[in-house]
């Protein structure tokens, strides 16, 4: 559905089971996001047989890529081809890798990841970095639309300090999406989806609570009814 927030995780490594629940949520889809664990086990083909058998959706190859900038040049010339609708770089690769990477896909929706909602304050301060995990998205953020991103994956809870940031500037993509049913899993900052998009966020990125639904077809269309 060309209209639709969702953005459906298939963190799954084998061709076949992508294309089944494809089959099972594209009416309520509007992007599926491939991360490391397919990419890893199919590469490139992988993700073309994926376009080949559905050419009117749109692919998230979700790599989040962090390398020096020359590197990350190469890797962007070598999935050129596959011409993804979004990809992903983390945004605390700095300003000339995620330049690179927009030069080599200008077609491309370059979104630099700022935190992974998988952290929290105290992991943060462990890391030496600053604890409070909103004003970090925020400078990370800024520094990436400034570079040539057109996208940012943030938690929910920080898309509104983020989205006053940067206005227009910027799609934001949120993970960390549950409804008030699901369990958490390992995201430490969550939202539902309804709140999510109250707060400023564009699309919402939404994995287990769908592809390990007992009806995935169900749970998508529950999820889409309740941000209509």
């Amino acid at each position: 559905m060309s209209n639709s927030p969702i953005i459906l995780a298939l963190d799954n490594a084998e061709v076949d089971s992508v294309l089944l629940m494809i089959d099972k949520t594209k009416e309520y889809v509007g992007v599926y996001k491939l991360g490391l664990e397919f990419y890893l086990a199919q590469g490139l083909s992988g993700v073309a047989e994926i376009q080949q058998a559905h050419p009117e959706i749109k692919i998230f190859l979700d790599l989040k890529l962090h390398d020096i900038p020359n590197t990350v040049k190469g890797a962007c010339k070598s999935i050129a081809a596959l011409n993804p609708y979004i990809l992903t770089v983390h945004a605390s690769g700095g300003a000339e890798m995620i330049r690179a990477a927009a030069d080599v896909l200008p077609n491309t929706l370059i979104t630099a990841v700022t935190v992974l909602t998988s952290l929290d304050a105290p992991q943060l301060r462990a890391m030496g970095l600053p604890e409070d995990p909103t004003t970090l998205a925020i400078t990370l953020a800024k520094n990436a639309v400034e570079n040539g991103a057109r996208a940012i994956v943030c938690s929910p809870l920080e898309v509104a300090a983020i989205k006053s940031a940067l206005g227009d500037r910027a799609v934001l993509i949120t993970p960390g999406v549950r409804m008030a049913s699901s369990m958490a899993d390992d995201q430490k900052r969550v939202m539902t989806p309804a709140q999510a998009i109250a707060a400023g966020s564009n699309y919402l990125v939404i994995g287990r609570p769908i592809t390990g639904a007992a009806d995935p077809h169900l749970a998508a269309a529950e999820i889409f009814a309740s941000i209509k």
